[in-house]
């Protein structure tokens, strides 16, 4: 059995779409960058499937003008490349804010206003994302995999996997594994 990856979204997903609506038309009149990147999410949850495998988790740039309210373009690059390279470890919002030298309370605010979703909530995505990659690109158990990006275990990853994707690893990797 083939697993949907694209046109039809996950539950998960199809359940965003009225607050990503939501943040387009509040972003409409005021910030045009940002609007396009809500907008471009939910266009993204219908793309048909491409040929190679895709990476659900993926998402575009963040938008190349500041958002009011949200952090600056120094914060936004170190807080990306923060998460990068410690996402086979535990990531903290305190840890995250500790980097932007922001309140916590504070970061969590700017970091939804400039990405869209909670620190959590991006951090759990990039884990899916480099899960994704390793899957494809090496031979290693899905254990293995999990704990390489910073999950508890095979379980975790499971459950991670198919609130996001809609599938789970094995079979978005069989999927895959066949294309390549």
């Amino acid at each position: 059995m083939t697993p949907t990856l694209a046109r039809t979204p996950p539950l998960a997903e199809i359940a965003r779409i009225p607050e990503l609506i939501e943040g387009a038309q509040r972003f409409l009149d005021e910030d045009v960058h940002m609007a396009r990147h809500y907008l471009e999410r939910i266009s993204a949850l219908f793309a048909p499937a491409p040929s190679g495998p895709i990476y659900l988790a993926e998402r575009p740039a963040p938008p190349p003008a500041p958002v009011k309210g949200g952090l600056a373009a120094w914060q936004m690059q170190k807080v990306l490349a923060y998460v990068e390279s410690h996402l086979d470890k535990t990531l903290s919002t305190e840890e995250l804010a500790g980097v932007t030298r922001l309140s916590t309370g504070h970061f969590c605010r700017a970091f939804k206003a400039s990405m869209g979703e909670t620190p959590h909530g991006f951090i759990m995505r990039q884990r899916i994302r480099r899960a994704q990659i390793l899957m494809v690109q090496s031979r290693e158990t899905l254990s293995q995999i999990a704990i390489a990006c910073g999950l508890t275990d095979q379980a975790h990853l499971t459950r991670l996997f198919r609130r996001t994707t809609g599938t789970t690893p094995m079979q978005w990797r069989r999927h895959w594994q066949g294309e390549i």
